[in-house]
């Protein structure tokens, strides 16, 4: 879980970088058109990573209570389940706990001024109201357009634990596959008598 805490723990790591949705394309070509543009674009992409990898440093907390509140019947199903079968038990855990952890860090970046007072959510916000009023007319039914129904802050919020979770599932091979992984006491012990058993 270290991976999280670090700085670029998102943003550099292009498995887990949070992106806007492609339907924010239109704002992104639109904005870049302009002076200084891109940068305001690249700058909206660092703050949600940024914001994700803030609020990534409390999970350590929550990760800790669900490995405490661990049956054993949870540790032996983990133990011979597949090889993200701890990652699918911390999921099912501390998902919502986490949620509730990075919403308001999403949400406070998506609030702050983009250009000319106006905000990532406001611009969003403005994009998708005209684009669904154009694709909902009959017009745009007629040409087969597609409304745009994705909420930009739960986007982004699951965007943002599927890369804590990808990390976690990516780690937890490492540990059972990779002797040099184990690097605790309990590791060696737990996954070496798994490996003799196998």
């Amino acid at each position: 879980m270290d991976y999280d805490l670090k700085v670029d723990g998102y943003l550099k790591d292009q498995a887990v970088k949070i992106l806007l949705p492609p339907e924010a394309k239109e704002i992104t070509d639109h904005i870049s058109k302009l002076p200084g543009g891109s940068k305001l674009v690249d700058d909206v992409i660092i703050r949600i990573n940024r914001a994700a990898e803030d609020a990534a440093k409390g999970a350590k907390p929550i990760f800790v209570n669900s490995i405490r509140e661990m049956t054993f019947a949870d540790g032996l199903q983990i133990l011979k389940g597949p090889d993200n079968a701890a990652t699918q038990y911390f999921k099912s855990k501390t998902q919502e706990q986490l949620g509730n952890l990075y919403r308001p860090k999403i949400r406070e970046s998506l609030n702050k001024e983009l250009i000319a007072g106006i905000s990532t959510q406001q611009s969003w916000n403005e994009l998708t109201n005209n684009w669904n009023k154009v694709a909902g007319s009959p017009i745009g039914k007629i040409a087969g357009l597609k409304t745009v129904d994705v909420k930009l802050e739960d986007y982004l919020l699951q965007q943002a634990l599927n890369g804590m979770f990808l990390k976690i599932e990516e780690r937890e091979k490492d540990i059972r596959t990779n002797a040099n992984a184990r690097v605790t006491a309990l590791l060696k012990r737990v996954f070496g008598s798994q490996n003799q058993v196998n």
